[in-house]
């Protein structure tokens, strides 16, 4: 997971340097910390245990949900296209199901 968010951050990273200057210095960079913070609290959860992991993963998972609304927010004001949107929302859904897992064996 660490390295699919890593591999979702170089993405975002150059689909945030074809969006218009407005977008990219407000939402690109909300997008850009959101998502850099994420890859930083899996690093986090990784070197816990119990219940403190799980509290990171469940915060990861909130930062998560969040960055995929910034992304939504970026294709429906046009700032990013069909293909960089389903690109982006496809790396989001498969980090959301590792995520979902790792929460799932944490708990048990």
């Amino acid at each position: 997971i660490i390295h699919k968010s890593y591999q979702f951050y170089l993405c975002l990273y150059n689909t945030i340097q074809t969006i218009p200057k407005k977008d990219r210095f407000t939402i690109g960079v909300k997008c850009e910390n959101t998502a850099l913070n994420i890859l930083e609290m899996l690093y986090e959860a990784n070197a816990k245990y119990g219940q403190n992991r799980l509290a990171v993963l469940q915060s990861v998972d909130t930062k998560l949900k969040i960055l995929q609304a910034l992304i939504k927010a970026l294709f429906d004001i046009k700032a990013i296209d069909d293909k960089k949107f389903l690109r982006l929302s496809e790396k989001l859904i498969e980090i959301g199901k590792m995520l979902g897992g790792w929460i799932k064996t944490t708990k048990n």
